[in-house]
């Protein structure tokens, strides 16, 4: 039951890289626009992180799962 597990948690795609790619495009355009890459850049990068986790973030059946597997 454990390799079901473990390659239930490895095919499933990571929010956080597509939330720093999507948050970088953001800040850069944002920057671009106002002539101030080096402000918008990281805040973009930022917000884009934390947009990438909320979206990996585990349903309340996977973490249940997560929990049983512990004891």
């Amino acid at each position: 039951m454990n390799e079901n597990h473990n390659n239930k948690k490895n095919n499933g795609l990571s929010g956080l890289p597509i939330g720093m790619c999507i948050g970088i495009g953001i800040g850069t355009a944002i920057g671009a626009a106002t002539h101030n890459i080096g402000l918008w850049m990281p805040i973009g990068l930022s917000v884009g992180m934390c947009l990438g986790l909320m979206l990996g973030h585990n349903s309340e059946d996977d973490n249940e799962d997560d929990t049983n597997h512990k004891q």
